[in-house]
């Protein structure tokens, strides 16, 4: 039988956007209709990270989010409004804000996989590419160019710039790590200088190959000589069907941040998802995705991130392709993966976080309490993927006997409503592997 613990009251924290994604809802206005909006925004995502969007036909394909799409002729006067193409960007935002969710704005490009590299590059002029960025933050923060005012406050320069291939290329940036951190800091220090409420960081790194060295090295760049370029989060990625991973890959990250003097920034998972790797299991890994198994990581990762180092968790990816579990790809119809989302919101909407402590390694818990109420979200979910049924022995200090409301997702059940009896502060709720559990009061 596994034991699980809940505190709930003052003094444990506030819980955290561990339920935002990559890029936003679709609401097709053609003749062939259809749509996700509504259940995108059901789902009260508070940030969606914008990288990659430029794949995707709907939101406007190549001419949308990235850098050189926005402003395609690098020799133009970067000052002058009629440089740059913003109408499609503009569009696909609208739908984010109208989703009820906040943007999380990358800068630089999407992933370039092909041999000829035209949004990775290495820009000629670094201070010239920071002033372009400057004004595509002014576009949507304050209105220049006939813009917006949606208050973006993420704005994270580049993606995997230390993503390097065996071959000596990369798929996201076509310069030495040298000149990535040259890039990363006259940019920062620029933007950082024009918008000093706004947070600016990055760079969105992809692994920690070598016990993190491109992230020393990086972080010893910004910081050489005394100095100290702005770095109000870093964002890192982990791609695992380990929810330990990513409570490692956590720890580790905020102990380079920390080691460095960064004890204030942010460290944000800003892309994840259930992965085996990516070669012979990789097809295996997005069945996986788009079923159950997916769905009980994806909780899973939530917990792990709640009770860690990981000031923020976005899902990798609600955009049709394969590594969205959230949505089917031909119906856009809610997934299995889905529903985390929806529950984790529920706690979110509370407020305040509760301590969750469990004693077997395969069930996850996390909590939160205030005025509305209590919320407790449970997650079986096994690595090996037996199918062994587990009884959970809860209990609750800090919230009210009686019946709490439950709603449970599993392989047979999708949100499926039931009661559960809490006395004394316990209770007791058997689960099947894959599941999760949403419990309120």
């Amino acid at each position: 039988m596994a034991k699980v613990s809940v505190r709930f009251g003052p003094g444990q924290g506030k819980i955290k956007p561990m339920h935002a994604v990559n890029n936003g809802p679709i609401d097709l206005k053609t003749e062939q209709i259809r749509s996700n909006f509504e259940a995108f925004r059901a789902a009260r995502i508070p940030f969606v990270r914008n990288h990659d969007a430029s794949f995707f036909i709907w939101y406007g394909g190549e001419h949308t989010v990235d850098v050189h799409a926005i402003f395609p002729d690098f020799t133009k006067n970067p000052y002058d409004a009629d440089s740059y193409d913003f109408t499609l960007t503009d569009e696909y935002l609208k739908s984010i804000v109208d989703a009820g969710s906040s943007v999380f704005y990358r800068l630089g490009s999407k992933i370039e996989h092909w041999t000829k590299k035209y949004g990775t590059i290495v820009p000629s002029d670094f201070h010239k590419w920071a002033v372009v960025c400057e004004h595509i933050i002014r576009h949507y923060n304050e209105g220049w160019a006939n813009g917006f005012r949606h208050n973006i406050v993420y704005w994270e320069i580049w993606n995997e710039p230390d993503g390097i291939k065996e071959d000596g290329t990369s798929p996201n940036w076509s310069g030495t790590p040298r000149e990535f951190y040259e890039l990363y800091a006259a940019a920062a220090t620029h933007l950082k200088g024009r918008f000093p409420h706004l947070k600016i960081g990055g760079p969105a790194v992809c692994g920690y190959a070598e016990d993190g060295k491109w992230t020393k090295d990086f972080l010893a760049y910004l910081t050489a000589g005394g100095r100290r370029v702005p770095l109000d989060f870093f964002s890192w990625h982990a791609y695992t069907e380990y929810p330990c991973v990513i409570r490692e890959m956590g720890e580790f990250t905020r102990a380079l941040l920390d080691a460095a003097g960064y004890t204030e920034t942010e460290s944000i998972l800003d892309e994840y998802n259930y992965l085996e790797n990516f070669t012979d299991r990789f097809v295996s890994s997005v069945l996986e995705i788009i079923g159950m198994h997916g769905a009980a990581l994806t909780a899973a990762a939530m917990a792990v991130g709640q009770a860690g180092p990981i000031d923020m968790l976005m899902y990798y990816d609600a955009r049709p392709c394969i590594f969205n579990g959230m949505f089917d790809i031909y119906t856009l119809a809610p997934l299995k993966g889905y529903y985390p989302f929806v529950m984790f919101s529920r706690l979110y909407e509370l407020g305040n976080a509760a301590g969750c402590v469990s004693d077997d390694e395969d069930i996850y818990a996390a909590a939160a309490g205030g005025d509305g109420g209590y919320a407790l979200m449970l997650t079986h979910y096994r690595q090996d993927k037996a199918k062994v049924e587990k009884t959970v022995r809860l209990r609750l200090d800090g919230a009210p006997d009686g019946e709490w409301q439950a709603e449970v997702l599993d392989a047979d059940r999708t949100m499926e409503g039931r009661t559960v009896t809490v006395k004394d502060g316990e209770a007791e709720i058997v689960m099947p592997a894959d599941c999760v559990v949403l419990l309120r009061r």
